[in-house]
């Protein structure tokens, strides 16, 4: 038992011989199996996105909510703020038609990014 153990460490076994195929069936079982068992903190976390990132959620169809930073809502000043939003959405989706938006701001009450809620 104790030399099949060794041999099984040192990977001494030809190919296609059945214990190298147990080796290998232990790597791939460890593999796709451990995941599910442990939990290695690679996943990714939930509202970290850069600060020129638009996100894009679908809320059913031909609906969608937009997470928009502030600093993407630009424009001519003399543009209505809604057009601004519009226009920051058609670079992303096309034409689209605002239903309604709310400001998200920090916790010093600086606006940090509009939540826009539009559909087709």
């Amino acid at each position: 038992m104790g030399r099949i153990l060794k041999s099984y460490i040192f990977w001494t076994h030809e190919r296609g011989s059945f214990h190298y195929d147990v080796m290998v069936t232990l790597i791939l079982a460890f593999i796709f199996i451990t995941p599910h068992i442990w939990n290695y903190g690679d996943h990714p976390s939930v509202g970290n996105f850069a600060p020129s990132e638009v996100v894009v959620r679908s809320t059913g169809e031909n609906a969608f909510t937009y997470q928009i930073p502030a600093e993407q809502v630009h424009g001519n000043s003399s543009m209505q703020f809604t057009d601004r939003l519009e226009q920051s959405i058609e670079r992303i989706s096309g034409p689209m038609v605002i239903d309604h938006y709310d400001t998200l701001k920090d916790a010093s009450g600086k606006v940090t990014a509009y939540k826009v809620w539009a559909h087709r």
